[in-house]
């Protein structure tokens, strides 16, 4: 062994105690947000993995892609966060470890952002380095803006930079996440071109010339997630040089029903935790609400008799969303864990939206497929049919 790699060892090493060390009070701060990021929601864990892991660790990375596989995939004592390929797992991995940046695309809800930032948070220890792509984005959000008192008063200096996301994640050697980059216009988006190609980023209000002054280079350990939805194609489409710069990769809906019932119920005994309730969701009624959202969103029963699909997407994270509604609804409200009928009302908002078509083809559905299921949670669903709104 070289020294080299025993120094890495030694410091990897004490970089897990540190983790450990910090797992509870990072649980403790966890306790007190609403929506608490994942590298505190799963602290413990994280800082089990780094404590156990024994494989390769990519440059400026907390955890080896193994261990990362782990942490998302589940397996070895580790439970499931995210369903999805582990083909997919591996080609993210070796993308973040190369020098292309990598772009998450597919339809809303299929968890690209959940997964940006699982990645983030084992990968870099932090995933709340984001920058929010819009309409209103600017190149300045993207690199750098200033203390606008301190550069009338100073002058540009290190301590009037405000520096973005962007260039703490070059900095410190960490990944960048940059959520639905296909909704800033292109000359935004452009500003990633030399950052992406050169992985550095100039100031040069700070640049002497003949010195790298005003320099900010990536450490290792840099890189940048993207995610953009695939119904936002042709709205601010990429350049091509842009392009070339990303690995792309699908993320498709969950296709075994079984695993997305599972992470439904999953998902919102977790929320239910959070929330303080020890109520369980009904299985009768998350089987129901997952069957139509599922039947819904591709036009085809579990039978395998083709229907309408709904001109919107009812995904996988609008599924738990209703069936934590419902359950606090029926808590709350009625002293119940929540009624098949309750998804009737829940479907006009969250699958309907804005499009009176999707009204009807919603209560074509209840009368022709759900008035003829047998049992007592599908009748309950088509006997509530009258509370669709006109």
């Amino acid at each position: 062994m070289t020294r080299k790699t025993t120094a890495a060892a030694a410091t990897t090493a004490k970089a897990d105690a540190s983790a450990a060390s910090s797992a509870a009070p990072a649980q403790a701060k966890s306790a007190a947000m609403q929506r608490p990021p994942a590298e505190l929601l799963y602290a413990d864990e994280l800082a089990r993995l780094a404590a156990e892991d024994r494989g390769p660790v990519p440059p400026g990375w907390r955890l080896s892609m193994g261990a990362v596989i782990r942490f998302i995939a589940g397996g070895e004592g580790h439970r499931r966060k995210l369903v999805c390929a582990p083909s997919l797992l591996e080609r993210a991995l070796v993308t973040l470890a190369s020098n292309r940046a990598l772009l998450l695309v597919g339809e809303p809800g299929t968890a690209k952002s959940l997964l940006s930032e699982l990645l983030s948070a084992a990968i870099s220890g932090t995933s709340t380095l984001t920058v929010q792509g819009s309409a209103a984005t600017t190149e300045d959000q993207i690199k750098y803006g200033w203390n606008y008192a301190l550069l009338l008063n100073e002058g540009p200096s290190e301590r009037a930079l405000v520096p973005s996301p962007l260039m703490r994640g070059l900095r410190e050697g960490r990944l960048v996440r940059f959520e639905e980059i296909t909704r800033c216009p292109p000359e935004v988006q452009d500003a990633l071109l030399s950052v992406l190609s050169e992985r550095l980023l100039m100031v040069p209000e700070l640049a002497d010339a003949g010195t790298t002054a005003g320099t900010v280079f990536a450490a290792p350990g840099f890189n940048l997630i993207a995610t953009a939805n695939i119904r936002d194609r042709g709205v601010n489409e990429m350049s091509a040089a842009l392009k070339r710069r990303f690995a792309f990769e699908t993320v498709f809906p969950i296709a075994d029903y079984d695993e997305e019932l599972a992470l439904v119920r999953t998902e919102v005994d977790r929320l239910l935790a959070r929330d303080g309730l020890s109520v369980t969701p009904s299985p009768d009624v998350l089987e129901v609400l997952v069957t139509v959202f599922r039947e819904l969103r591709t036009g085809i029963g579990r039978d395998g008799q083709a229907g309408e699909r709904l001109s919107t997407v009812v995904s996988t994270a609008e599924a738990v969303s209703v069936a934590h509604a419902i359950t606090l609804r029926g808590h709350y409200l009625r002293g119940d864990a929540g009624r098949a009928a309750d998804i009737v009302e829940a479907l006009a908002g969250a699958a309907a939206k804005d499009n009176a078509d999707d009204l009807k083809k919603i209560r074509r559905y209840i009368d022709q497929r759900a008035g003829k299921r047998a049992g007592e949670h599908w009748q309950a669903f088509h006997a509530a049919r009258h509370l669709l709104p006109e």
